[in-house]
């Protein structure tokens, strides 16, 4: 399942600090606006759709947000352009890739599953994921590192 050159994997760290202000989202927006300009695909394991739909709605249950803003930023997430790479090899590669970094758990390493199949890197915010596999896999790339462009309007 090899991917064409132009993709990259996201995670819901990333979309989130496109859809919410973040610490990052100046890192994350220039990303966003380097892979359109370059039309670079985006992919993502089917976890992607239930964590970022339940984070907006986490934050509008904890009045972080307004209804009418989740409602906003949940009608922004169903646009974005990120294909679901679906089948049972993603879960066989994040089940070896949790044992080779000795971790308790398989969760995350779905989305590395997703680059290392499909020879793309994997983007995140996600410190402990990003702690974890740190020096021993070379795509995982973390957005707080990320210098480009400037922040895009929401």
């Amino acid at each position: 399942m090899t991917e064409k050159p132009g993709s990259v994997c996201v995670d819901a760290s990333l979309a989130l600090a496109w859809l919410l202000a973040d610490t990052h989202s100046e890192q994350a927006d220039g990303l966003w606006q380097e892979w359109t300009e370059r039309a670079i695909e985006m992919v993502a394991p089917p976890m992607f759709h239930a964590e970022v739909a339940s984070s907006i709605r986490r934050n509008v249950y904890f009045k972080e947000i307004s209804p009418a803003e989740g409602e906003r930023l949940f009608a922004m997430y169903l646009e974005l352009p990120v294909r679901i790479i679906e089948g049972h090899q993603i879960y066989r590669k994040a089940w070896e890739l949790a044992q080779q970094f000795n971790l308790p758990v398989c969760y995350d390493m779905q989305y590395l599953a997703v680059a290392e199949l499909a020879d793309c890197e994997l983007w995140t915010l996600d410190r402990k994921l990003v702690n974890a596999v740190r020096g021993k896999n070379k795509r995982v790339r973390w957005v707080g590192e990320y210098i480009g462009k400037k922040k895009l309007s929401r």
